[in-house]
């Protein structure tokens, strides 16, 4: 089985913010394979299916951002999956422009602190992981409040495109094949 986690915070009041790129995808995934993630385990909202011949199990950690690490080991732990061969993490970085898509086998936090979370607590970042751009905070923003915003018109439209090319990368890399992922998807979108 292989464990697509998308990272968010829960509640309504947290739908379509720049932090929550990660549930969207988890969403756009359940719905095109009829997987239903409504099951509550692990701290998380959790589904399981097929997609394209594999296992998956698709999570929205409950924990809110700053604690997804909770969620991840507890499913780790419970499915006994090896983090490094059945696990990929999808979340937003405000490093990209919004609708760019960066796909990586591996590597830091980033500054990212989910990511930072979940290093921490499985104790590796060797790991793929779909980064979905949010764009940089604007000068004079704190942080917290630009990634807890939502986006323009204009950027939601290249969004939900990165969304849903981050799913077939998701999907590419649980099939085994995360170089084509990241061939495919690596720098598109906006410039």
């Amino acid at each position: 089985m292989y464990m697509i986690v998308g990272l968010g915070n829960p509640t309504s009041k947290y739908e379509k913010t720049r932090h929550n790129v990660g549930f969207d995808c988890i969403d756009y995934i359940a719905e095109k394979y009829q997987i239903s993630v409504k099951e509550i385990k692990g701290k998380a909202l959790i589904g399981s299916g097929y997609v394209e011949g594999v296992k998956v199990l698709l999570v929205k950690p409950q924990t809110y951002m700053n604690l997804s690490g909770e969620s991840v080991l507890a499913l780790t732990q419970f499915y006994k999956l090896d983090p490094e061969e059945e696990l990929l993490v999808v979340y937003d970085d405000i490093s990209l422009e919004p609708g760019q898509l960066r796909i990586r086998k591996k590597g830091s936090a980033g500054g990212h602190n989910g990511m930072k979370n979940i290093i921490q607590l499985l104790g590796t970042q060797n790991f793929p992981r779909v980064k979905i751009g949010v764009g940089a905070k604007p000068e004079g923003w704190d942080l917290a409040d630009h990634v807890l915003s939502r986006f323009s018109k204009e950027d939601r439209v290249m969004v939900e495109e990165a969304i849903a090319d981050a799913a077939t990368a998701a999907i590419t890399i649980a099939r085994g094949d995360a170089d084509a992922a990241m061939n495919a998807f690596n720098g598109k979108g906006k410039k």
